[in-house]
């Protein structure tokens, strides 16, 4: 009797995974766990049933319906997944942008969430193909916006097509704040579709730094087309939750290990006083994952590595320069 009980409890727990999943497209396990009311172990395991059986797909920290390759949440959805990392990932990219800069900021919403604090950065240009940005951004003393051209993509109301890739044509930024559906470190950053896609390229063409916004559940996730090559990634900007569990730290050891900066933003906390994990790569020979900072203006800080692995930079607010290796 004890066993048919249990067994009921995990057939209607199934169940209401994959309603979420369902309704949602994408779904962490974190949520999962928190509205089921039960660990995350023991999500992990019902998401690899659900899997078996061809109900949805496992991707590192979380659960997408199948297709994921070629299926892209539509932006209601998007907006509630990892809303937290989404903003603490945009709190340590907006530390990397100073009053002058000129930068390419992409579609998605880590990067909206980037554009809110951005509005405070005076002397500040942006380029974008989001309108989500554009709006954020368009009452910002001080920012000046310029739009690409191009055909609306309504799902993550983009601008995309032929338009928005020639009107970046001749274009030169410093930086450019991109987001994806996936992150690898055999292919770099991806996305769903096509049209994106292309105009991702174009934008990251423009600029002669490259930064990637992704939270822990796009680690590891490979999607179908590809918008930027690991070796053109200097940063990466994650969430603390990456470093939770051996695929993500594997992942991010592996991105480190093929000349990405990996910069890891710190979960919320009350006092505010967490400070980023900058992992780089190793020296030859040396272990990978020792964090090094190039010098960064901000109140003259400047970290030389290699350091402990993992050890937390002192710079509170650092804006990082130079790719790995230089000093």
């Amino acid at each position: 009797m004890h066993v048919t009980v249990c067994f009921v409890f995990a057939a209607e727990r199934r169940q209401l995974i994959l309603e979420m999943v369902r309704a949602n497209g994408a779904v962490s396990l974190r949520e999962l766990a928190r509205v089921v009311q039960t660990s995350e172990v023991t999500v992990r395991r019902d998401v690899r049933a659900l899997e078996a059986e061809g109900l949805l797909d496992r991707r590192h920290g979380g659960a997408v319906l199948p297709g994921g390759l070629s299926r892209e949440p539509g932006y209601p959805q998007k907006t509630h997944l990892a809303a937290a990392e989404k903003s603490a990932i945009a709190d340590l990219a907006a530390s990397m942008v100073a009053e002058g800069d000129a930068i390419v900021v992409g579609a998605g919403t880590t990067t909206q969430e980037l554009a809110r604090r951005l509005a405070r950065v005076p002397g500040l240009t942006v380029v974008t193909n989001s309108l989500l940005v554009a709006q954020v951004l368009a009452h910002a003393n001080r920012v000046e916006v310029v739009m690409t051209g191009g055909t609306l993509r309504g799902s993550n109301y983009a601008l995309v097509g032929s338009g928005a890739e020639q009107s970046l044509q001749g274009l030169r930024v410093s930086r450019a704040f991109v987001s994806g559906s996936g992150l690898t470190a055999e292919r770099g950053l991806s996305t769903t579709n096509m049209l994106s896609a292309s105009v991702d390229r174009a934008l990251v063409a423009a600029a002669a730094e490259v930064v990637v916004l992704a939270d822990h559940g796009k680690l590891g996730s490979d999607t179908m087309f590809q918008t930027v090559a690991t070796e053109n990634i200097a940063y990466l900007v994650t969430d603390e939750a990456a470093t939770a569990t051996e695929p993500t730290v594997r992942e991010l050891d592996a991105l480190a290990d093929r000349g990405v900066q990996v910069c890891v933003a710190p979960a919320a906390q009350g006092g505010g006083g967490a400070l980023p994990l900058v992992m780089m790569p190793s020296a030859p020979g040396g272990p990978v994952g020792g964090p090094a900072v190039g010098p960064g203006p901000v109140g003259g800080a400047a970290l030389r590595g290699p350091f402990p692995a993992q050890r937390r930079s002192p710079a509170p607010t650092p804006v990082l320069r130079g790719r790995a290796g230089t000093a």
